[in-house]
């Protein structure tokens, strides 16, 4: 099955830019990312993240705010918040130069046993497992597990398999091959025709590939609904920054939870000192995050006074806009009162 993988992957792998280096540092740039991202969205924003800070010593001293912009639109922006925390302790700890063990390498913030195993065996050859959900779903169906694979215990045992395959392997090959296979063939609709390592899948055998993996979460979306406020004074707009939370160091317009936007302004003024005059209703725009989904009833209202938080058109593209409330922008500029 090794065998048959590798020689699958040298001749089909798929031609991606973090594949064209052996730097641990971009290799590490390009796991990040990747994580709960789709290849294709992540490439031009790896390819402009490079291109901006090409080793560990740029982006440590890089300002918060530039590299949130550089982000900006790829969503999970805690991401952006660990590389930069995790370049600094490079340059601390380790004098600029990227870990070269396991070991040390899962102990870099935002990094876990997937995207270390990925680093490890693909800049440094280390014979290390990284098992993600197409490697989980490739098991699944070549071993015939029929257990449930978002289980941890499932997840283990497929890791202990994984670790057996890998020794005496080119690791890098190895792991790539495994995720270009889930990328391209063995997905959700398998082409099993055309899979190189079909001869001895179990689920291939017994016509289960359409029932395998059993993979069932228990995951409950909570809603909110906010009252979301486009305030704005002559042709500037309010936003702040949000200092804690899943969105945090990126830009919104304020938002509160709450059922009239009276109440809205009553928020606003005890938070903020400030009264606004209500213009009008604009529109209702939907986010869906993992394990939430927002619902926004944007309406228009008016600032009294300026303040220290109203940006222009020009400057809100200067500052990380979340995408969020980047739709709710969207929404306000085909409003009649834009």
């Amino acid at each position: 099955m090794q065998d048959e993988l590798i020689d699958w992957y040298q001749h089909h792998k798929r031609d991606l830019p973090w594949r064209k280096t052996q730097d641990p540092y971009k290799i590490w740039i390009s796991e990040i990312m990747l994580q709960q991202t789709t290849t294709e969205a992540v490439i031009p924003y790896y390819l402009r993240f490079i291109d901006t800070y090409d080793n560990v010593s740029t982006l440590a001293l890089a300002q918060e705010e530039d590299i949130y912009k550089l982000w900006e639109g790829l969503g999970y922006y805690r991401r952006a918040k660990y590389l930069h925390i995790s370049a600094k302790m490079i340059v601390d700890d380790y004098h600029g130069e990227f870990p070269k063990t396991y070991e040390e390498v899962i102990k870099l913030k935002g990094v876990g046993e997937y995207t270390a195993g990925a680093i490890c065996s693909i800049a440094y050859g280390l014979e290390v497992p990284a098992v993600d959900g197409n490697v989980l779903r490739i098991m699944a169906r070549y071993y015939g597990i029929k257990d449930n694979i978002a289980k941890k215990r499932t997840q283990k045992q497929t890791y202990d398999i994984v670790a057996k395959l890998i020794k005496g392997c080119d690791a890098s090959t190895f792991n790539q091959g495994l995720m270009d296979l889930g990328a391209t063939i063995c997905t959700q609709k398998p082409k099993c025709d055309i899979c190189p390592i079909n001869t001895h899948c179990l689920s291939y055998q017994e016509n289960l590939q359409n029932i395998l993996p059993i993979n069932i979460k228990n995951i409950k979306k909570t809603e909110h609904h906010y009252i979301t406020g486009i305030i704005t004074y002559h042709d500037q707009y309010m936003l702040i920054k949000n200092t804690s939370g899943m969105l945090e160091n990126m830009y919104g317009f304020i938002q509160y939870e709450c059922e009239s936007p009276y109440t809205y302004m009553e928020l606003f003024e005890e938070e903020f000192q400030h009264k606004l005059s209500l213009i009008s209703y604009i529109d209702e725009v939907k986010h869906v995050f993992t394990h939430r989904k927002w619902t926004m009833h944007i309406y228009h209202f008016m600032l009294d006074t300026p303040n220290d938080d109203l940006y222009t058109l020009n400057n809100i593209h200067q500052i990380p806009l979340s995408t969020a409330h980047n739709k709710v922008l969207q929404a306000y500029k085909k409003a009649d009162d834009y």
